[in-house]
């Protein structure tokens, strides 16, 4: 009912309706806030056991990210309306100031006009187009007929657009359902989802198979949740998130709007975060990427062969020049990680 009667509610309106609707957030005991990393602390205590069982103490595995990198930062823009469409320009100029490129995700029916020179100059200009729903509405998973109807038109903007990665109108998903989507990746699945429609969340801050799809989780909170749910026109909870997250090294992934940053004080906090990730990447140790950049190194890590000759490890496959052996460590009953 909600997104029937949204289009035609004044802003103030609709803040008034989630602010209702999402009280209570801070009182979910699970997924954790602000970052859940239950999924890797089962896997880890699941390694200490078997270490234990084989009375060893280090094991080799080919490291997360390539080049050594600790960690990963993604930076993508879902473009809802003509106006963010139209700021679209000023978010890669504020962008390319801190040398970060980023995807745009486009909705390609009823929001707005999009023409195969604004495509392509996002592209010129390094960045990335995906695919953003359909036309975000907030009813693509309303029942599995329609889905695979609308999954079609959506698979065909994809080759028309050159786009390798999709993502829900809303962060709404059901990955059982991603068999009918003809993409590479998919961002659509949010870490922990207290302050948003659909609850719940992944639980991990690593990227994941679904089928033949690789989810790239949306690990950081939302431009739109931190302005106008949390009233923080601060970079504090990124940070603290961004900190959880490479504790864990995984993927700090940020959906930032062109639409919610028009005004003043949200871009200066955007400015803000750029300045920070970008003081990160200088440091050499987390590496700033676009999703499909992404997407392609976490599939060559998957094929990629760790192998013992002559009593040494080496990593063997297609792309094994930028992957690094590391060891996990058994170290008073917990799990550290250490680079070759």
């Amino acid at each position: 009912m909600y997104y029937s009667i949204r289009p035609f509610m004044p802003v103030g309106v609709r803040k008034r309706f989630q602010r209702i609707y999402f009280r209570g957030w801070d009182k979910v005991s699970f997924p954790t806030w602000p970052v859940d990393r239950t999924v890797e602390r089962i896997f880890e205590r699941l390694l200490v056991f078997a270490m234990k069982s084989r009375n060893v103490d280090r094991v080799p595995f080919i490291w997360f990210w390539p080049d050594g990198a600790r960690s990963c930062v993604i930076m993508t823009h879902d473009v809802e309306t003509s106006a963010g469409m139209s700021f679209c320009p000023q978010v890669m100029d504020l962008n390319d100031s801190f040398g970060i490129k980023a995807s745009f995700q486009i909705v390609p029916e009823e929001r707005y006009t999009v023409t195969p020179s604004f495509l392509e100059n996002i592209r010129e200009r390094g960045f990335e187009v995906n695919i953003h729903d359909l036309n975000h509405d907030g009813h693509l998973f309303g029942n599995r007929v329609e889905f695979l109807r609308r999954a079609k038109r959506i698979n065909c903007y994809g080759r028309q657009f050159g786009a390798g990665g999709f993502r829900s109108a809303i962060l709404y998903r059901n990955i059982d359902w991603y068999d009918a989507l003809e993409f590479s990746y998919d961002m659509s699945v949010p870490n922990v989802a207290h302050l948003d429609p659909q609850p719940g969340g992944c639980c991990t801050v690593l990227p994941f198979f679904v089928g033949q799809i690789l989810e790239l989780p949306v690990t950081a909170t939302q431009d739109y949740s931190l302005f106008q749910i949390l009233h923080d026109y601060s970079i504090r909870l990124w940070k603290q998130q961004i900190a959880l997250i490479r504790e864990k090294h995984g993927l700090i992934s940020f959906i930032i709007h062109p639409d919610y940053i028009t005004a003043v004080p949200a871009r200066r906090v955007y400015t803000e975060l750029l300045a920070y990730l970008s003081e990160l990447g200088s440091k050499q140790e987390t590496w700033m990427a676009l999703p499909g950049e992404v997407a392609a190194w976490w599939r060559t890590r998957s094929e990629l062969n760790l192998v013992n000759v002559g009593g040494s490890w080496h990593i063997e496959g297609k792309g094994s020049e930028r992957a690094k052996i590391a060891y996990a460590r058994l170290v008073d009953d917990k799990i550290s990680y250490e680079l070759e």
